[in-house]
């Protein structure tokens, strides 16, 4: 069993991953950290977690964790992978690891040099919802892929959310934006070469709000929007030359509606639905870091997958500012 430490009280741990956690076949939490002791302890007895820690560096120099989880605010990343990577322990960070593509290099020479698993959680890679897009490709199940069309939106205009404080990276496309840039890589095996965006920023947070993207793979186009003061809406589109593929909520299913891909043909003569009963994304992911972190063959969220991901929201960013197209 892979024993897991939680750096941090955040609300995604106490929500999603911890329970995902305790529920896997092969992980446990054995230990909660915070800079207020009553508060880890607070979490730790929620979750029969048997240890609790007044600070994070004590947790990271304890015996009873193997693996960090990290869902600190998003400036502080890269700082506590390097801390807990130099401290031994396997790493999986909320997303986005980073802020900037360059970043990611001083977390590549810490997790070679101590040799442990660091990985970015980006929970749909383990989705079976997005396996099974990735196998519909592979079968040509579309024909040809021309074109991708997705959309990602909530409305939060809380001053106190970090979503809303850029000092600790909030914002649109660090929040949500890499949804749709690592869903569409991931199912197609394929990178963006150029890459167009226009995106609003909030007058009072000074965070990006939205963002409307053009990405060019050379063979087929992704396309998409996302808002964090918009409705709330998630949608996937494959389109090839022999019919398309719709996901349906594909980020948190939980939250937008049912797991659920609809195939349909050239002329809509025929239609195919693939339904996931609780498909259960970050148990799934728990699960293959630890295998990973055991030592098997396991496909997970690598970090030169990171840089790619996080060069081509660098470059959204970058085309915001200009008009025309935006090397990756």
């Amino acid at each position: 069993m892979l024993r897991f430490g939680i750096l941090s009280t955040a609300k995604i741990g106490r929500e999603l991953v911890v329970p995902a956690i305790q529920d896997a076949e092969n992980c446990v939490v054995t230990a909660i950290a915070s800079r207020d002791l009553a508060k880890a302890r607070a979490m730790a007895d929620r979750f029969s977690v048997p240890h609790a820690f007044g600070s994070y560096e004590d947790m990271l120099a304890s015996d009873k964790i193997d693996a960090v989880y990290i869902p600190l605010p998003t400036s502080q990343h890269v700082e506590w992978s390097i801390k807990a990577a130099n401290a031994g322990k396997h790493v999986l960070c909320e997303k986005p690891i980073s802020l900037h593509a360059s970043q990611i290099d001083a977390l590549i020479e810490a997790r070679d040099r101590n040799k442990v698993i660091v990985s970015e959680a980006f929970m749909v890679t383990y989705s079976p919802v997005w396996r099974k897009v990735r196998s519909l490709l592979n079968e040509g199940a579309i024909g040809k892929l021309r074109y991708v069309q997705g959309a990602f939106t909530y409305f939060n205009r809380d001053t106190a959310n970090m979503r809303n404080i850029p000092e600790l990276g909030g914002g649109g496309l660090p929040d949500i934006g890499v949804y749709p840039t690592i869903s569409t890589r991931f199912v197609t095996g394929k990178e963006p070469v150029r890459v167009q965006a226009n995106t609003d920023r909030d007058p009072d947070f000074g965070t990006d709000i939205f963002s409307s993207v053009r990405a060019d793979f050379g063979d087929f186009e992704l396309a998409f929007y996302i808002s964090t003061q918009l409705a709330a809406r998630q949608i996937m589109v494959f389109h090839g030359d022999k019919g398309f593929i719709e996901v349906k909520s594909p980020f948190n299913a939980d939250r937008y509606g049912a797991e659920e891909i609809e195939l349909t043909n050239q002329n809509h003569s025929q239609s195919q639905h693939f339904r996931f009963q609780d498909a259960r994304q970050y148990k799934l992911q728990a699960e293959a870091f630890a295998r990973a972190a055991a030592g098997e063959n396991e496909e997970i969220v690598s970090l030169e997958s990171s840089v790619k991901n996080q060069k081509l929201i660098d470059a959204i960013y970058r085309a915001s500012d200009k008009d025309g197209w935006e090397a990756i």
